[in-house]
């Protein structure tokens, strides 16, 4: 397995989870936010969903760099 292969699964790999992490996560403003009249309180995230928040911007950055991987290395 050469390099452009390893980074073409990676980034196969890491855009699946980064879309199943994004979709997994709750939705934090209603509707009545977009218009301005929310009654929700601001809090903080704990325990999983700070895990999984965390997790999708690292496999969004893998996703980057591994893109730019390919598009750098020679084909």
């Amino acid at each position: 397995m050469n390099l452009g292969d390893f980074l073409q699964v990676t980034t196969f790999v890491s855009a699946i989870l980064t879309i199943l992490l994004i979709l997994l996560q709750q939705r934090g403003a209603s509707l009545g936010a977009g218009f301005g009249s929310s009654g929700e309180l601001y809090t903080t995230r704990r325990g999983l969903e700070k895990s999984m928040f965390i997790a999708t911007i690292v496999f969004a950055v893998v996703f980057v760099l591994s893109i730019l991987g390919l598009l750098l290395i020679p084909a």
